[in-house]
């Protein structure tokens, strides 16, 4: 911390509460916003790495980390495992530091994504709130609490100010989304050792099913994982699979936030995505490829009707797709009362399911009032695929996307969604996100805010007891992290 800005130790915190076995020193003044930093160091270009330079010089060193180098599971359980110990020696501050700790990520949002996972995953009775850092592409969580969706400068300044922010913030809770994806073998292909061979980094392999699971035979696999933002299936995941195809095979040339945007519109013109009627087969249609069952009232599943001129679905929990666009917009009276459709909320327990025609439906988002196809609001989403229309489809969860091999033979590939719980967010005076809990919404607008807690006859054993795979919402060490952003 820089000696003579008495502002900072606002948010200093000593190294002994953060490393083990440290040196204990006397604090005379406990901190009004201790905060822990995460950056993504590859995001960004040379952004990430200059913010880590920043934070490092004006707070503790070792109150910043980059992700690149330790994963914040293993950071967060140091820590925690620490304030344990010194609050059972009776340190005051340890107890001052869990009550008022706030979190930092700075990435894409496959990056922050991946912090509120491992939050989530903690369960802990005072779980610290958490600002996001926009320095990715769409930027699409950043933006949806206020935080802007352009990257950030680096400078001292522009950190203390950021600071500012988040000691001023208000928290917000928003849903978590559990997404199981299951499938049989394929008898031949390119797969190694199960399908598919390349799917997004919050998705894994889960193989525990019920006794009662229909699914529960030989041959079968079960992929499970979380998201925060959406799942989306079809054209628009099919551009976004192009766009980081090309980033992988030449990282070089995606450093600059404004070449990204431009890149992602040209492999959309590319794609034919703004003339899906001509160069989409018709086969590729959502209708087409799957039956889609939803729930809204609890243990209830209904069949969806899907127009046959949609091309791509997304189910989506926060006002944020595309770098800002919001799919669902707010329906008028007269729509929520006759189709029982109603406002956005980040905290109310359902998804908003919305379809596309094209890309040129997708422009009319940028009109104040435009919106996309409102199919539904659902408190579980269930996709059955089969043998039929195509050999595969893409998809995509909070901007990763990957392509899913379909059914060839008379088998099945079944992907469900369902609510899993609430992380803490911070927003600025610039959020659009909007709470079911916020006296300051509409109270016409109102959900039955009462959560889902009847348990589904397929669920697997512990299958919901951590929001990502295994261990927990992780990255395996062997994964580039500059592809998260």
């Amino acid at each position: 911390m820089e000696d003579g800005n008495s502002s900072l130790r606002d948010f200093y915190i000593p190294d002994y509460m953060l490393v083990p076995e440290s040196k204990k020193v006397d604090v005379l003044e406990e901190p009004a916003c201790p905060v822990v930093v995460f950056i993504n160091s590859r995001s960004g270009g040379q952004l990430g790495g200059n913010l880590i330079k920043t934070y490092r010089e004006l707070l503790n060193y070792a109150q910043v980390f980059d992700l690149g180098e330790e994963a914040p599971d293993k950071v967060l359980h140091r820590l925690y495992g620490n304030i344990e110990k010194l609050k059972s020696e009776g340190d005051h501050l340890a107890a001052h530091i869990e009550k008022t700790l706030r979190l930092i990520v700075a990435g894409g949002d496959g990056t922050a994504g991946w912090l509120l996972g491992v939050v989530c995953d903690l369960k802990l009775a005072k779980p610290p709130p958490i600002a996001t850092v926009p320095l990715g592409t769409g930027n699409n969580l950043p933006y949806s609490f206020g935080w802007g969706k352009k990257n950030p400068s680096t400078d001292k300044q522009s950190v203390l100010s950021f600071l500012q922010q988040v000691k001023e913030a208000k928290e917000m809770k928003i849903d978590s989304w559990h997404i199981v994806m299951r499938m049989k073998v394929p008898k031949e292909g390119f797969f190694d050792p199960i399908p598919p061979l390349e799917l997004p980094h919050s998705l894994h392999a889960f193989q525990r099913v019920s006794s009662s699971d229909t699914l529960n035979v030989e041959g079968y696999h079960t992929f499970r994982g979380g998201f925060w933002n959406y799942f989306s299936m079809g054209m628009d995941a099919q551009v976004s699979y192009a766009f980081h195809s090309e980033r992988k095979k030449h990282p070089e040339r995606f450093k600059n936030q404004l070449t990204n945007q431009s890149t992602y519109a040209k492999l959309g013109l590319k794609q034919g995505w703004f003339l899906a009627s001509l160069c989409h087969p018709s086969s590729r249609n959502i209708a087409q490829l799957a039956n889609v069952k939803i729930m809204k009232t609890p243990g209830q599943w209904v069949d969806l009707h899907i127009p046959s001129s949609i091309r791509s679905i997304v189910c989506l929990n926060l006002p944020s797709f595309s770098g800002g666009l919001n799919p669902w917009g707010t329906p008028n009276q007269k729509k929520a009362r006759n189709r029982d459709l109603t406002r956005p909320y980040v905290d109310d327990g359902f998804l908003e399911v919305v379809g596309f025609r094209d890309a040129w439906h997708g422009l009319v988002l940028l009109a104040p009032k435009g919106h996309g196809t409102r199919l539904a609001q659902a408190r579980r989403i269930r996709f059955e695929f089969h043998k039929g229309a195509a050999e595969h489809t893409f998809m995509r969860i909070d901007g990763e996307p990957w392509k899913q091999p379909l059914p060839v033979d008379d088998d099945a590939v079944v992907v469900e969604i369902s609510h899993l719980g609430q992380v803490d967010m911070l927003t600025t005076k610039n959020c659009i996100s909007r709470s079911i809990s916020d006296p300051s919404t509409p109270s016409t607008w109102s959900h039955n805010g009462d959560e889902d807690s009847e348990d589904s006859e397929d669920e697997w054993e512990g299958g919901r007891s951590k929001f990502g795979a295994a261990a927990t919402f992780k990255i395996s060490e062997e994964i580039d992290i500059a592809h998260l952003s």
